[in-house]
C-alpha cells in the first residue's frame, strides 16, 4: 500500500469554526529569564514596551488584523479576516513565527548593547487561537485589560519590597493579599498607581484610525483634505467599553 504523506498529517483539515470571531492570544516562552538575561529595568522598562509596539506594528502591516492589545509579554490580536482558509495548524505556526522573528528584529532596535546578546538563547512564542461570539470579544478585552491592572499592582508591589526585602520575604508579605493591602504597601513607599502611566495600567491598544492629510487636486488647482486610516499606537487607552470601540469604527 502506498502512503500519502499528506494524509499523516495530524489536524491538517482542523479549521476554525464558521462564522466565529477569532482572537489569537501570544505568549512569549522563558521571559522571566529573558527579562534578566536583557537587564530590564523593575516593573516596566520602555524599550521593551517599544519592542512589544513593534511587533505588533509589523503584524499590522503584514496581516491587518481589526485590533491588537498587549501588556507584558502577551499580545492579543482580533483578526477583520481570516487567512489561510482558517487552517489552525497554519494560523498558530506562521503567528508565532512571524511575532518571534519580529521580536528578534525588534530587539535590536530598542536594545544597542551587543553585548547581551552574546548568551541570549533564541526567542519563541506560542500561539493559541480563541473562537468567541461578538459579545464574547468585548468580554475578552476587557478581562485581558483587567489582567494588565493585576499585572501592574502585583509588579510594583513585588519590585518595591525587594528593596528592603529578600524573595521569600517579599512572597511572605505579599502571600494572600488584596488589592486594598497593595494599594497600602505602594503608598507608604510613595507610588500612587492610578497616577502611573496608562500603557502600565491598562496596556497598549494598537488600531487603525481616520486621520486628515493635506494633498492637493491639480484638476481644480487648489489644495485638498481627504482621510486616511492609519495605523495608530495607542498609548493612553481608557478603560475598555462599548463607546471606546464604537468611537474608533473597530468590529467589537
Amino acid at each position: 500500500m502506498v502512503i500519502k504523506m499528506k494524509e499523516c498529517e495530524i489536524y491538517s483539515n482542523l479549521k476554525v469554526p464558521c462564522g466565529s470571531k477569532i482572537v489569537i492570544r501570544a505568549d512569549g516562552r522563558n521571559f522571566s529569564k529573558l527579562s534578566n538575561d536583557l537587564k530590564l529595568e523593575r516593573p516596566y522598562d520602555t524599550n521593551f514596551a517599544n519592542l512589544m509596539v513593534g511587533i505588533c506594528n509589523d503584524f499590522f502591516i503584514e496581516f491587518s488584523p481589526e485590533f491588537i492589545f498587549t501588556f507584558s509579554d502577551e499580545i492579543n490580536i482580533l483578526l477583520s479576516d481570516i487567512p489561510f482558509n482558517g487552517r489552525v495548524e497554519k494560523l498558530d505556526s506562521v503567528f508565532a513565527s512571524f511575532i518571534s522573528g519580529s521580536f528578534t528584529k525588534n530587539l535590536f532596535k530598542n536594545f544597542k548593547d551587543n553585548s547581551l546578546y552574546e548568551t541570549l538563547k533564541p526567542i519563541s512564542f506560542d500561539s493559541r487561537i480563541i473562537p468567541l461570539s461578538d459579545r464574547g470579544v468585548f468580554e475578552y478585552f476587557k478581562t485581558q485589560q483587567n489582567e494588565a491592572w493585576r499585572n501592574c499592582l502585583n509588579g510594583y508591589s513585588y519590585w518595591k519590597l525587594r528593596k528592603e526585602f529578600n524573595k521569600s520575604h517579599t512572597m511572605e508579605i505579599l502571600n494572600k493579599k488584596n488589592s486594598s493591602a497593595l494599594h497600602e504597601i505602594l503608598f507608604k513607599r510613595g507610588v500612587n498607581i492610578s497616577e502611573l502611566p496608562p500603557w502600565q495600567r491598562r496596556g497598549i491598544g494598537i488600531y487603525k484610525k481616520e486621520v486628515s492629510v493635506n494633498g492637493y487636486n491639480p484638476m481644480k488647482n487648489k489644495k485638498v483634505i481627504s482621510k486616511r486610516l492609519k495605523i495608530h499606537i495607542d498609548w493612553n487607552l481608557p478603560l475598555f467599553s462599548k463607546e471606546f470601540f464604537n468611537k474608533n469604527s473597530l468590529n467589537i
